[in-house]
């Protein structure tokens, strides 16, 4: 469905309301003004009007209908193509998210198709109304308001995401050392959070690198304005830390599994020699007790008086002897 759909002339909206075919007509006649134009989620039907107007590039519109893309830059005869991916993080669960931003940008348009949650463009186009200065930079201005609101939005996740992170590592270094069994689980979880981080921040660097026209993409992108690089630059060096952070808390998180299982290894090497110690304690008495279960007439000491309570006693001794060398050992 449509969002939202406004003129910008000389970066203040047109009130009044917005007739597609005329806007885009006056857009296009003035060198100051662009239509924006925001969908959440749209049909296949619903998108065909907006496609025909604005002679969207058909592997485009399919892209930003069916969803679940890459973060790229694509470039069409009359149009950039832009994907994002906002997420959010929800701190109930411990959770990331993703959304999907596709942007259309052309001469005189900017189309945008929401899938998902989280995306702030509702915000932007307010921030955005709020400053006219760089709203009157016309299409590119908004591109770089979004692109910057996602970016900017991935520093505070890494920044949960590293709290999180601590809060785990505590747990598992602590005296108790983990030893609940969700701790793996857990573990494995918040890798798995990391993953769908990195596949929204990692694969976005070289679409903002193209836009920053940096290193090896330095050649002008169609339709993006050559005074815009060095704000695309500003939200590349920002993507640089997200992706910096997020790698580091991918080692981190693979330290600490590592460290985990080798907390559970010694546990169970200390636990078998535990095992061990006191099976060992019990079989000396079985041993004694089985020789002399045995039915024979003639064995030492059958008919002595004392001989059950010195057998007794010399399988005590032995016990507490195993017990001390076993506790010196450190086996108990």
């Amino acid at each position: 469905m449509i969002v939202d759909c406004a003129i910008y002339r000389d970066g203040r909206r047109v009130d009044g309301p917005v007739d597609l075919p005329d806007a885009l007509a006056r857009a296009r006649a003035g060198a100051d003004a662009f239509v924006w134009m925001g969908l959440h989620e749209p049909t296949e039907e619903e998108f065909a009007h907006v496609r025909e107007e604005f002679g969207l590039h058909p592997l485009a519109v399919e892209d930003a209908l069916k969803a679940h893309q890459r973060p790229k830059l694509e470039v069409y005869d009359d149009s950039l193509f832009v994907v994002l991916k906002p997420v959010v993080y929800e701190p109930e669960g411990d959770t990331v998210s993703s959304g999907e931003v596709m942007v259309f940008l052309g001469d005189s348009f900017l189309v945008t198709v929401r899938h998902g949650e989280g995306a702030p463009l509702g915000e932007v186009r307010r921030r955005l109304e709020g400053e006219p200065a760089l709203l009157r930079k016309g299409p590119t201005a908004v591109l770089y308001a979004i692109a910057d609101a996602v970016v900017d939005h991935y520093l505070e996740v890494a920044t949960e995401l590293q709290t999180d992170l601590e809060e785990l590592e505590a747990e598992v270094f602590s005296p108790e050392g983990g030893r609940s069994r969700h701790t793996a689980m857990r573990i494995y979880t918040f890798k798995r959070q990391i993953l769908e981080f990195r596949r929204a921040t990692v694969p976005l660097s070289v679409p903002l690198g193209r836009l920053a026209g940096t290193g090896p993409f330095a050649v002008a992108v169609p339709f993006v304005k050559e005074s815009a690089q060095p704000f695309f630059r500003d939200v590349n060096d920002h993507l640089m830390r997200v992706n910096e952070s997020v790698e580091g808390l991918d080692r981190l998180v693979s330290d600490i599994l590592s460290a985990h299982l080798a907390q559970m290894s010694v546990r169970q090497n200390d636990d078998m020699r535990k095992i061990s110690a006191w099976a060992a304690m019990a079989a000396v008495p079985t041993m004694i007790a089985g020789i002399y279960g045995m039915n024979f007439d003639h064995m030492p000491e059958l008919h002595w008086v004392w001989s059950y309570p010195a057998v007794i006693g010399l399988m005590v001794a032995l016990e507490v002897a195993l017990y001390r060398t076993f506790k010196r050992r450190g086996w108990l």
